[in-house]
């Protein structure tokens, strides 16, 4: 009988791709309530941490070595997912925010220091599938070069879908209703894009990675095999875009899978792991597209990890 540690001892035994970076941050005690996501401003070495709390400061903010710079705090209630973009002449923050009192349901834009600049949704307003920019618990949000936005909805509210948004806040499609059939989800909870021009998205509660033309929103496939032991949470490619980053909550696992190039899905290959301590609960991920590091928001430990790539 072939057993299963059998079976998985190929990638189980592969040569460690990723390292701890012990001193990353310098001053863990920064970290004052629960992480829930966290994204890397690469082209300006900054990584900014989302947060949740009573009387905490919801977004800090910390050099890629790993010092304290800042936080700011206003309009920010429940942070859910976070993403830095970048353009020839700007930055800016975009935060998808869950609670329920008057900033909620929203996805909003700030500068670098904190300033809203957009908000997106109608604050405090749990939304309906019916109107396109009206969100439920929004999980994360994705935005390209050009400035077209991807925006998972939601996490765990009304709304069970992916929506794509031009840089001037135009629907340009919409998929995805409650349920478990193609391009249905439970809980869209992470997304991200290729550079083969396809969204990937973590369907969390069916266990499952859904793929989508990003052009037309057409269903391209799914991988479900690599997740039958717990869901995937968040989803970022390396920045070779060689691999897939997924963070596995319950097993307190980051599973590190080929991603496919162009052509067709196929079936998901797991080739390393790994595995962070008992309770430590990866909620959201990213990764530094310069230096390859990946930097993991631990809502179980109250703290961001940062692994860097072994050459």
């Amino acid at each position: 009988v072939l057993k299963a540690y059998d079976y998985f001892s190929p990638w189980r035994e592969q040569q460690q791709m990723y390292k701890l970076d012990i001193g990353w941050p310098k001053t863990p005690e920064d970290f004052t309530g629960q992480t829930f996501c966290v994204a890397v401003d690469s082209l300006h070495g900054l990584v900014y941490v989302g947060q949740r709390g009573d009387n905490v400061p919801k977004v800090l903010v910390f050099s890629e070595e790993g010092y304290f710079l800042y936080s700011w705090n206003d309009t920010v209630e429940m942070p859910h997912g976070i993403f830095v973009w970048n353009t020839a002449t700007d930055s800016s923050v975009w935060i998808t925010d869950v609670g329920t009192g008057k900033y909620g349901h929203t996805v909003k834009q700030y500068s670098p220091l904190g300033k809203l600049m957009q908000v997106l949704g109608t604050p405090g307003n749990a939304g309906s599938s019916l109107i396109p920019l009206q969100f439920d618990q929004p999980a994360e949000i994705f935005v390209e070069e050009n400035g077209d936005i991807y925006v998972v909805d939601g996490d765990g509210g009304m709304n069970n879908r992916l929506i794509k948004l031009s840089n001037d806040y135009k629907e340009m499609w919409l998929t995805g209703t409650n349920g478990t059939g193609i391009g249905q989800f439970k809980i869209p909870h992470s997304v991200t894009v290729d550079a083969f021009g396809r969204v990937w998205v973590a369907d969390r509660d069916n266990k499952r990675i859904q793929v989508f033309d990003k052009v037309t929103g057409e269903w391209l496939g799914s991988w479900s095999s690599c997740f039958l032991e717990d869901g995937p949470y968040s989803v970022r490619f390396t920045a070779d875009y060689k691999y897939l980053i997924v963070a596995q909550l319950n097993i307190n696992r980051l599973a590190i899978l080929v991603a496919p190039p162009v052509g067709a899905i196929g079936d998901c290959v797991m080739v390393h792991t790994v595995q962070l301590a008992d309770e430590t609960k990866p909620h959201l991920v990213d990764v530094d597209m310069k230096s390859g590091a990946i930097y993991v928001a631990e809502i179980g430990a109250q703290q961001v990890q940062k692994f860097v790539p072994l050459r």
